[in-house]
């Protein structure tokens, strides 16, 4: 997965214009007091605020020595 995708959905969670108020606020200039979770048409992306998804862990219990086997 790549950081810098060009088909980010919108939130004003990592919108560049919008400052973090308290957890699932955000102050935007625009539209004032705002759910992290919305957004609005000055939605700018900053890829500095949004926090990827932890990757998988590796379901290790379910792996035998043959999975490794050439």
């Amino acid at each position: 997965m790549n950081l810098f995708q060009t088909s980010i959905e919108p939130r004003c969670g990592y919108c560049a214009k919008g400052r973090e108020l308290d957890h699932g606020q955000v102050v935007c200039p625009k539209k004032g007091v705002m759910s992290a979770g919305s957004h609005c048409g000055a939605f700018r992306y900053d890829p500095l605020k949004r926090v990827p998804p932890r990757p998988a862990k590796l379901a290790s219990t379910s792996l035998s020595e043959e999975d490794f086997r050439l």
